[in-house]
């Protein structure tokens, strides 16, 4: 998603103008839900996707014409079974998608969308906020925690605040509302810099986590073996409070060299809010450092937060298939998350 916001930014700066088609609204058996985007260029060359088949053919038609009419408006698809067939889809279901203008050299915008694009290295929580009224009458702004709403100020504060959940949410009426999570706080730490953690940080990075590699070896925290992590740090395993800060947002993933680097990072990390403490090993491993640790002060309620062996149970072998197990959980946890703070 930075790429998009960061394609858009270079594309105004460019002079060039184009359509953000988003979707806003979803119900029944849909390719893409709220929140999905892709950019119309005015050469006709696209960037995102709203779920392919008819509902993207469709939206690319009329996102030319609201670049011919230099306008925004929404459109709603009842997608048939037929429809749904064709993109892999059992029964039907309905999408609303808004389309809106961008002019090339909108300073505006531009500077928007280069904040955007930021945020996804801050690590804060925030919001996409979008204002929609009759006749084509919009703004967009940005909701932050830590400095409220930004680019739209205008914008009721007491209709925003009811809206900032984990995923988007449309209010209806006159005026209406779409307001969206763009970025979340915290950071996904990754112990050990081995095979399983070089296959494991691409794909956390992808899906909107923030990795941290950490080992005690320099060879293993090279930034050109983890070019999608945040940070590398090389440091001993037995002073991460030096280093590091871990907080409630925070994902531990624990695949050390070695038994004994485990149980060191392992016994830190408890002692943290990390919302996520994950371990790669055996169940007899497993016995062995909780053993160790319970001696050492953890209590049964501290041991319980473990999860270990770490992932989904797909009987994955390979450094690879281990990494989408591990990603599977995260994303799982994840959203179990968000929907208890709902």
């Amino acid at each position: 998603m930075r790429e998009l916001f960061k394609t858009i930014y270079d594309t105004l700066c460019h002079g060039n103008d184009l359509v953000l088609c988003s979707i806003i609204a979803s119900s029944g058996s849909t390719p893409r839900g709220k929140g999905a985007k892709m950019v119309v260029f005015a050469d006709d060359s696209t960037l995102g996707t709203v779920g392919g088949g008819a509902v993207e053919y469709e939206s690319i038609r009329h996102a030319k014409e609201a670049l011919k009419s230099k306008s925004a408006f929404s459109v709603g698809f009842n997608l048939t079974s037929n429809q749904t067939a064709d993109i892999g889809m059992i029964c039907g279901g309905q999408v609303v998608v808004y389309f809106q203008y961008f002019a090339g050299h909108d300073e505006q915008a531009k500077a928007m969308f280069l904040h955007i694009a930021g945020l996804f290295d801050r690590g804060i929580n925030s919001w996409l906020i979008t204002h929609i009224a009759k006749g084509g009458v919009w703004q967009m702004g940005v909701y932050e925690e830590d400095s409220g709403l930004l680019f739209a100020q205008n914008i009721p504060k007491d209709i925003v605040l009811p809206l900032l959940k984990s995923r988007g949410m449309l209010q209806k009426g006159e005026p209406a509302y779409y307001v969206e999570p763009l970025t979340q706080a915290g950071m996904a730490y990754i112990f050990g810099g081995g095979h399983v953690a070089q296959e494991l940080v691409p794909v956390l990075a992808h899906i909107g986590f923030r990795p941290v590699v950490y080992d005690d070896r320099k060879e293993f925290t090279d930034k050109k073996l983890f070019p999608a992590a945040i940070h590398t740090i090389t440091a001993p395993f037995t002073e991460i409070a030096r280093y590091i800060t871990i907080t409630h947002n925070d994902y531990v993933v624990i695949m050390t060299r070695g038994h004994q680097a485990d149980y060191e990072v392992l016994e830190q990390m408890l002692r943290t809010e990390a919302c996520y403490v994950g371990v790669i090993g055996s169940r007899h491993k497993i016995a062995i450092t909780n053993k160790k640790l319970f001696e050492s002060g953890i209590t049964e309620a501290g041991l319980s937060r473990i999860h270990t062996p770490i992932g989904l149970p797909i009987k994955g072998e390979t450094p690879a298939e281990i990494a989408i197990s591990i990603t599977a959980e995260l994303i799982l946890h994840r959203a179990n998350m968000n929907e208890e703070s709902e």
